[in-house]
């Protein structure tokens, strides 16, 4: 009888173990469609603060050779703060969708295992209250997930 109830406590230990274990990885390992969307998040609140430039900097090179640098600061900030009369928006962020492939425009080559999450921007200035909604792609360059945007027509 006490081997039984030895035995019963080890595998009771062993199991609490595992679960443990398992919850930990579980834990620490967060999904691609989570990473993915937390870049978006980390770009709209560079928007946010009126920091293009770091924002800029999470595009993909794709995106990049649409503009250079310092045209996406001064658009961004011509558009919006300038025509709009706008300081700041609030913005919410959509579940990530994974799509098997996707392209940015209709001679950009396919790519593979991209997300895409629809951002609602929401701006009160000179013109009222508007909302904006655009739905953005991201797939990884170098390791790192990278913005796009949809060109095509």
């Amino acid at each position: 009888m006490r081997k039984k109830t030895a035995l019963f406590k080890r595998l009771l230990i062993g199991l609490f173990v595992l679960i443990m274990i398992l919850m930990a990885v579980r834990w620490m390992v967060v999904s691609p469609g989570k990473n993915a969307k937390s870049v978006v998040d980390q770009f709209y609140q560079y928007e946010q603060e009126g920091d293009f430039s770091n924002s800029w900097e999470l595009f993909h090179s794709s995106m990049k050779k649409k503009f250079t640098k310092g045209n996406y600061i001064q658009d961004r900030a011509h558009v919006f703060v300038n025509h709009f009369g706008v300081k700041t928006f609030s913005y919410t962020l959509g579940k990530p969708e994974k799509l098997k492939s996707w392209r940015m425009e209709k001679t950009a080559p396919v790519l593979k295992n991209v997300y895409k999450v629809l951002v609602k921007q929401t701006y009160k200035g000179r013109y009222g209250r508007f909302d904006l909604e655009q739905e953005i792609y991201l797939a990884k360059e170098n390791g790192d997930w990278k913005i796009m945007w949809d060109y095509n027509k």
